[in-house]
């Protein structure tokens, strides 16, 4: 039965197959043998979206794309350049901070790299920044935007793990400012290397200036974390709070935006939300499955006979992480592997929190290792570059952030699990 699975999965898979699809015919596949009642099918498709806390994904991909249509990202922009921009290579950390701060409003990889590499990419090109390092830079930052809060991957994480998303959240921030560390310490590396430019000097009344304006983009994560985190809204609240908080911004402060722009991006959010709850359905019959006829428990078994050392088999795991990132997008992999390795995980005796904050890194790392590299492609749009140039030149991004995976795997400090 694991056999008809997995190998129907993946033949159709390489047949170029949306993943969603994927999912729901080889189950049919294995439903249909086993003389199952499709009946099941709707069951269990209905049953997997009908979930409270996945509420906040939508609203969370709304809010995201509300603040990055607007000057939320131009603003922060221009803060993080009045702070950092004077040092060599300064636009290069402005880049990662920035992708830093719309993480921690968005809870999306492709928007923040979308809202920071608008704003940031004509003036690295006018201040002569390799441009291909440039994108590949913004790319890798847009990473960190499913690790720091709020984060989509790990809503979804939490309601498959049925763990709490407030404590995800929490652990999240530590592993997203390592991420973080580790990309400006190699952009630094490479403005020195390369002699890149020194920004205006430094300045009190322009950082102030500049703070003043982006105040608003700088309250989003603190209204929305604070709440959660002191008990005021649950993270569905949240969500919904954020949205309305950009359109208050959007439309009355900062008036960017129309309310004929609002219909457009709320579209555009549908679809994207409506492509994630297709595969949650889909994904709740597979899960179904692997439950039914103990699939996760064999392959927990089949894995403990290569090794009975916790360290040598979740390094085995995020390998198997990595590589699904590379061939599946974020949420996808997430959805499938998640039901695989619990009860392994669970058996090891590793904390829930950690292993979500581990397979969130390690298929965040997923959004810049092609083919299927969302990031990359944006990044790639944005600057219109071909994709093989800034796949070349994110690889030593790339070699940063799998190092940080193997700290947040291996060393508790990092990964404290904040109760």
């Amino acid at each position: 039965m694991t056999g008809i699975l997995f190998i129907s999965f993946f033949i159709l898979l390489l047949l170029g197959i949306p993943v969603a699809i994927v999912i729901g015919l080889s189950s049919l596949i294995v439903l249909f043998k086993e003389g199952v009642p499709l009946v099941l099918i709707a069951q269990r498709m209905f049953a997997g979206t009908d979930s409270f806390p996945l509420i906040a994904v939508p609203f969370f991909i709304l809010a995201g794309d509300l603040l990055a249509k607007g000057k939320v990202s131009e603003k922060l922009v221009e803060f993080a350049d009045a702070i950092f921009g004077f040092l060599k290579g300064g636009l290069s950390i402005v880049a990662v901070l920035a992708g830093m701060f719309f993480a921690a409003i968005s809870g999306s990889g492709a928007a923040t790299t979308a809202a920071v590499g608008t704003t940031l990419v004509p003036e690295l090109k006018k201040k002569g920044y390799d441009e291909a390092s440039s994108a590949a830079l913004i790319a890798a930052s847009g990473t960190i935007g499913v690790v720091i809060p709020p984060s989509v991957p790990m809503i979804l994480y939490a309601v498959i793990a049925d763990q709490s998303v407030a404590r995800l959240f929490l652990n999240g921030f530590i592993p997203g400012v390592i991420m973080g560390i580790v990309l400006i310490g190699i952009a630094i590396k490479q403005a020195y290397k390369n002699n890149y430019p020194r920004g205006a000097v430094f300045s009190p009344g322009n950082v102030w200036k500049t703070f003043k304006e982006a105040i608003w983009g700088i309250l989003t994560p603190v209204i929305i974390l604070g709440g959660i985190f002191s008990g005021y809204f649950t993270p569905s609240e949240a969500a919904v709070i954020a949205v309305n908080y950009s359109l208050v911004v959007s439309l009355l402060i900062y008036r960017d935006m129309k309310l004929r722009d609002v219909f457009s991006i709320i579209c555009r959010s549908a679809m994207t939300m409506s492509v994630i709850m297709f595969i949650i359905a889909t994904s709740n019959i597979l899960s179904w499955i692997l439950a039914n006829w103990s699939i996760p428990a064999a392959i927990a078994k089949g894995i403990l006979v290569l090794s009975g050392n916790k360290y040598i088999i979740l390094l085995l795991i995020s390998v198997i992480v990595l590589i699904a990132g590379v061939f599946m997008e974020t949420a996808s992999a997430l959805i499938i592997l998640t039901p695989v390795f619990l009860p392994l995980i669970e058996q090891l005796g590793v904390n829930l929190v950690h292993f979500g904050i581990v397979i969130v890194v390690g298929l965040a790392i997923g959004m810049i290792t092609p083919p299927v590299a969302i990031n990359l492609y944006v990044a790639s749009t944005i600057t219109s570059l071909p994709i093989e140039r800034i796949t070349k030149a994110v690889i030593p991004f790339m070699i940063g952030l799998v190092a940080v995976l193997l700290l947040i795997l291996y060393i508790p400090l990092f990964t404290p699990v904040i109760i």
